[in-house]
Order: structure tokens, then C-alpha cells, then sequence
């Protein structure tokens, strides 16, 4: 009898790892026609004509993670670390930190995997990563006892979620979400982020059914293709776009499977969005959110775009109220 269950469970498992492995290699990267789904206008513009030069801050690996510093001269300015969205980096905050860094320290990462010097682009070593990275950027920059507080624009934003959800969220005081991210099955997610993402289902499937065993040597397989459009392709700074991600990248730069229990793990927080945000539902945010938990200002500014929230100059004065209350 129990060489017959032992038998069953064998071959039970040995069809589970056949199905990952043909889900898995009966997708690949497709050649995507360049896109138009999010308006880069203001993201290329790129805050000022000089933008603020990049530094190095090495992580724990020995990674020269790329940053942007925006110093305060105020008077007990807490740390305000800028987070951005997926396939671009942190010059989108150029503008938005140099107006906020008279009431803050403000630093913008470029994460690992994107930007001019992204290690290897559109990959990381291990799914919590970008935490580990995160923590290391506040140990290197946050005074001591500096409030600290954490933003993030879209991706970035559910990467916030994520970190407050997570081995360091003790470490925030408070946090920013501009259109974030929350999972592809949120209610606030509209389908393929509303043309920007082509996504390989099957491929992502059997990746986690194989990450479910904890087998993660195909992690680094490519798994969501992004729609650049054309004009940031062919610009100045196309050399600096990533268009698709791995696994561990993908699954590590959004908050986990049961990304409720993330948000519920966030310091208070002020999340502003665009009503005609291309990639996301904006009257979705609270009423999702709410329902576990009371932490949250929720701003809707009206006729802005996914990306051109950023800039709105109703988001620069959210986000000073929110500092003023710390």
C-alpha cells in the first residue's frame, strides 16, 4: 500500500514538473510592435535640460546602484526615496525632486536592471532583491533618526506596497503611491495595463509552478514585454528604456500573491492617481484598499494620464502635506 502511494505521488509529481516545463517553453519573447498606450511627452522632458548627475551607493552585493541626491537645507527634513515605474528610471522624478528637496531629502534610485548602468537590464539575482536593495539605500543615506519615507510611481509604487509588507517595512514612517501597481488580478488593474504590457501567461504558469518546489534556475527567463513607444526608442535616451523583464524581476518589483496583506502593512500613506490613468481604475483605490485599511488619503486629480501624474502639480502638494504631518 504504501509503495503505491509512494508510486502515485512520484508520477503526480512528475506530470506537475512535465506541464511547468511545456508551459514554460511553449511560449517565447514575441518581436512587439512598438506602442503608443502611455504618453512619454513629459517623461522625456525629464525635469530640467541638466538633469541632476547620477552617484553610486554600493549595495550589499557589491552592486554600484545609480541615484540621484536632491539635498534640503531645511531643518530636520526627513528622507523621501522616489521609486519609478517599470521600463523607465528615475529621471522621471527629476522635476518632482528638486521642487520637494527644499522640505526633503530626496533620493531617486535607478533600480538594478534599468537605467544607463542597470547591471544586467531587465534581470535581478533573486526575487526579494529590490527589498534587500531598498534597505541597504535608507542604511546609506537615512540620518540617524531621520523619518523615512518611501514613493513610488506605478511598478515603483507596488514595489512600496511590497516593502511595507515585507522583512523592512518597520523601517517607513509614511509612503507615497502615484498609480501603483497593486497585481495584474486588483480591481484597479486594467487588461495588460491597458496595452503597455504583453504578458507571457503560460511561460509565468510554469514558472511558478516550479518556484512553488522552490526550483528557480529558470527564474531569469524572460516574462512581460513592454510596448515603448517609438518616439523613446529612437530619442536620446532609448538606450536607457528596458522592454521586458524576467521572473525574479517581475515578481519582485510588485507586492506578493496576496498583495491585500501588503497593503494592510503600509504606514500611513497618500496615494494619488489621474482619473484618465491609461493602465489603471482610479476610482478602484479606496474602495479596495480601505477594506484593510484606515491609513490611506486617497486624491484623484482629474483629466491626468498614468504617466503625467508624476508632474501634476496636484501630487507636489500632496505629498508636501504629507511631509508636514510627520
Amino acid at each position: 500500500m504504501i509503495r503505491k502511494v509512494l508510486t502515485f505521488l512520484l508520477i503526480s509529481v512528475a506530470i506537475t514538473f512535465g506541464v511547468a516545463i511545456v508551459l514554460i517553453l511553449s511560449q517565447r519573447p514575441a518581436d512587439l510592435p512598438p506602442g503608443e498606450g502611455l504618453d512619454f511627452t513629459q517623461a522625456l522632458a525629464g525635469g530640467q535640460a541638466t538633469p541632476q548627475e547620477l552617484a553610486s551607493i554600493q549595495m550589499r552585493d557589491g552592486f554600484a546602484a545609480q541615484v540621484r541626491r536632491y539635498p534640503s537645507a531645511a531643518e530636520d527634513a526627513p528622507l523621501l526615496i522616489l521609486v519609478h515605474g517599470s521600463g523607465w528610471h528615475g529621471l522621471q522624478f527629476d522635476g518632482l525632486a528638486r521642487a520637494l528637496s527644499d522640505q526633503a531629502d530626496v533620493i531617486v534610485p535607478d533600480l538594478r536592471g534599468h537605467g544607463p548602468k542597470p547591471g544586467r537590464r531587465g534581470d535581478i539575482d533573486y526575487i526579494t532583491q529590490f527589498e534587500d536593495d531598498l534597505a541597504d539605500l535608507i542604511a546609506a543615506t537615512a540620518k540617524p533618526g531621520q523619518k523615512v519615507v518611501l514613493g513610488g510611481h506605478s511598478s515603483g509604487g507596488g514595489l512600496v506596497v511590497r516593502f511595507a509588507g515585507g522583512a523592512y517595512g518597520e523601517r517607513l514612517d509614511a509612503a507615497v503611491l502615484m498609480a501603483p501597481f497593486l497585481k495584474y488580478n486588483a480591481p484597479t488593474t486594467r487588461s495588460n495595463s491597458g496595452g503597455w504590457a504583453h504578458t507571457l501567461v503560460r511561460r509565468i504558469i510554469g514558472l511558478s509552478i516550479l518556484n512553488t518546489f522552490r526550483i528557480t534556475a529558470l527564474n531569469h527567463l524572460e516574462i512581460i514585454q513592454f510596448r515603448m513607444p517609438q518616439a523613446v526608442l529612437d530619442g536620446p535616451l532609448g538606450d536607457t528604456a528596458t522592454t521586458a523583464y524576467s521572473y525574479r524581476l517581475n515578481t519582485g518589483f510588485a507586492p506578493r500573491a496576496d498583495y491585500l496583506k501588503d497593503v494592510a502593512a503600509l504606514p500611513p500613506f497618500t496615494l494619488i492617481v489621474g482619473s484618465a490613468d491609461e493602465a489603471f481604475v482610479a476610482d478602484q483605490y479606496q474602495p479596495t484598499m480601505s477594506a484593510v485599511t484606515d491609513k490611506g488619503t486617497y486624491i484623484i486629480v482629474d483629466g491626468v494620464g498614468h504617466l503625467a501624474i508624476v508632474d501634476a502639480t496636484e501630487t507636489e502638494q500632496a505629498i508636501r502635506e504629507l511631509l508636514n504631518g510627520l
